[in-house]
């Protein structure tokens, strides 16, 4: 054998395959640039840290140009998560007590781009049930006393002639009502008559006049964010508990906010709700009607499961909603499948003990419930709140807990009409077995799960059905 020169390649002897192709070079390589090549080869990674309900938190390395959407589908999928398409980043100031959603399209590098070192903010991860709810019944959000068609426009809207004027480039309804603002470089709050118009939001300086000479400009939503009160009065001194306010974007502290607060939970709602559909239009559409278009079309992991033959037969449903439907993502099929298999199973394992037999109630009956994700032990009412608001105030929300008043009692606290009621959840006793009850003893439950299962399919004396659970997911 004859020894190789230098230039000699392994290419001219077609009898030796070449275990690397992609490393040699053609003579035409030269003129192949950066731009041609896929994108992402070219795509930069950095590290974003998320935390959970219960503090716990996990670094993720992500692209600079991923979305909010992306970074909840990759949780999703490492955590083996339902996606309901109510999963939701939020941005939340920890010293001046504000938080926000984060919208599915927005760049989460560009949020952070925003922060200050001297403010401490954190990404969480966490059930927003209300994000897109207006979508849903437009009418429920809008109060007719707050909101102004325009004269050509007839008042008797429907459901889709409403989302239609808001989601116009050409047209805006006009919502007005009094809110209380903030007096710039004091402690004292103001309550004015505000108007909210498509080139930004005005108070008027002469009662409820709506003449051009007695408005005065406020604010506009491009180069700021809204943000909702986590803290009611206690940090700002505001009159009510419905705070929000806009933040500059890399604004220097609170010395920039812009701060109002609303007399009840259905203005603040009415206000905020059209200042997101106002800064983002039909780009929210969008996000509501494809949930699981990302960037660059695809879930952020690219991985499709894997379905059998036999399963190609079945249709994946779901039943939580008013009506039924057809799970057609395979992604979200497999995470309901496995999360009702985990589901019935940790149900089983509560009432079975290990010789497969039903374990005595009496013995069970005070801490079965303690393993289900609705039950929240020993927290506050003020705190309950709080959890409730923060998964969104849908009908229905709700968790369980611990009355703080009668330590052998527990509540039941849920969302119906933007508002957070308190249902006492009573034991009885009868012939030496202990039940469960809402209304006096008429209906009767062995445990709490049996108490929740049967509201989550029937209303009874509730305003409503039980139908999301607030739950401290962990990371």
């Amino acid at each position: 054998n004859r020894r190789k020169k230098k230039g000699d390649s392994i290419l001219e002897n077609p009898s030796i395959p070449n275990p690397f192709p992609e490393l040699c070079c053609s003579p035409f390589a030269s003129v192949l640039s950066a731009s041609l090549l896929p994108k992402a080869t070219s795509r930069k990674k950095q590290v974003i840290k998320v935390y959970s309900e219960d503090d716990t938190s996990r670094a993720l390395e992500v692209p600079s140009d991923i979305t909010a959407r992306d970074v909840c589908q990759l949780l999703i999928l490492k955590n083996h998560y339902v996606d309901d398409h109510s999963w939701t980043l939020f941005e939340q100031l920890n010293h001046t007590g504000l938080g926000r959603a984060i919208e599915d399209h927005e760049l989460v590098m560009e949020v952070q781009s925003n922060w200050v070192m001297e403010e401490e903010t954190k990404l969480y991860f966490r059930k927003n049930y209300a994000k897109y709810e207006f979508f849903k019944n437009p009418l429920s959000f809008f109060p007719d006393h707050m909101i102004s068609f325009p004269s050509e426009t007839n008042a008797a809207l429907n459901h889709s002639g409403i989302l239609q004027m808001f989601l116009s480039s050409s047209t805006y309804p006009e919502i007005h009502g009094y809110l209380h603002a903030k007096e710039h470089g004091k402690k004292s709050w103001k309550k004015m008559y505000f108007l909210l118009r498509r080139s930004g939001l005005y108070f008027s300086t002469k009662g409820t006049s709506k003449e051009p000479r007695h408005l005065q400009f406020f604010c506009e939503f491009s180069n700021s964010d809204m943000y909702m009160s986590l803290t009611g009065k206690k940090i700002s001194g505001a009159p009510t508990n419905y705070g929000f306010c806009f933040k500059p974007n890399k604004s220097g502290g609170t010395r920039d906010l812009k701060q109002l607060c609303a007399d009840d939970e259905q203005s603040r709602t009415c206000w905020m709700t059209a200042i997101r559909l106002l800064k983002y239009g039909m780009q929210l559409y969008q996000n509501y009607m494809q949930p699981y278009q990302g960037r660059s079309g695809c879930n952020p992991l690219n991985i499709t499961p894997m379905r059998s033959i036999s399963e190609n037969s079945l249709v994946a449903m779901d039943f939580s909603g008013h009506r039924s439907r057809i799970i057609e993502n395979p992604t979200e099929a497999l995470s309901v499948a496995v999360e009702e298999g985990l589901a019935w199973r940790r149900r089983g394992c509560l009432r079975l003990n290990s010789h497969g037999s039903p374990i005595a109630m009496s013995n069970m009956g005070m801490s079965i419930h303690r393993s289900q994700s609705w039950f929240h032990h020993r927290i506050s009412r003020e705190e309950a709140q709080r959890l409730i608001l923060q998964h969104g105030l849908v009908d229905g929300v709700f968790l369980v807990r611990d009355s703080q008043s009668n330590p052998k009692t527990f509540v039941l606290s849920l969302s119906h009409g933007l508002k957070i009621k308190h249902f006492q959840i009573v034991p009885l006793e009868d012939d030496g077995k202990l039940f469960y009850t809402l209304d006096d003893g008429h209906t009767r439950f062995t445990d709490l799960i049996q108490l929740v299962e049967f509201y989550q399919l029937n209303k009874g004396v509730l305003p409503c059905k039980l139908k999301h659970y607030c739950a401290r997911i962990a990371l």
